[in-house]
């Protein structure tokens, strides 16, 4: 998706419609990706290797209320569940800070536009921003990430499933 990431899709529709049932469609089995795609809200998660039948199952389980996952993708959420043992989160030592936890939506969002090679002034107009808010963004995660330069913030938008390369 060029604008916006799947994680950040599915937030704004669950905010906007909490009914609505999400089903990820993704390449990515990346236990953060697949928990961060969870807490924004999905019902499902399905690689784009499923076959067809398996994605008309994922569509009858959703609708039915219940949750669907690829069997890969199944095994990473259940290690996921077993590493925790107690059902709690994960502490922050264990898995490392996460974009999700120290940067706003809007910052998520430049950081994508930043990664995928927009110019500041691209990304302000894209935004309906001025220059200098775009910047003053840029400042501000880069701090919250104690990152020193854009491609850095690149690699780590990449690592962290905002984008890929």
């Amino acid at each position: 998706m060029p604008d916006l990431n799947g994680i950040e899709a599915t937030r704004q529709i669950k905010g906007g419609s909490p009914a609505t049932k999400v089903i990820a469609l993704s390449m990515h089995e990346d236990p953060l990706f697949v928990r961060e795609m969870l807490r924004a809200g999905a019902s499902g998660y399905l690689l784009k290797e499923s076959a067809f039948d398996e994605v008309i199952r994922a569509l009858n389980a959703v609708t039915s209320n219940q949750a669907f996952f690829s069997p890969a993708v199944a095994r990473v959420v259940m290690g996921d569940y077993l590493d925790r043992g107690d059902g709690k989160p994960v502490p922050p030592e264990k898995t490392g800070t996460r974009v999700f936890d120290v940067l706003s939506a809007r910052e998520r969002e430049v950081l994508q536009l930043i990664a995928e090679g927009n110019s500041t002034r691209e990304i302000a107009k894209r935004l309906f921003v001025s220059v200098k808010t775009v910047e003053g963004h840029r400042r501000l995660i880069m701090q919250k990430t104690n990152i020193k330069s854009v491609a850095e913030l690149t690699r780590y938008a990449v690592r962290e499933g905002i984008t890929k390369l």
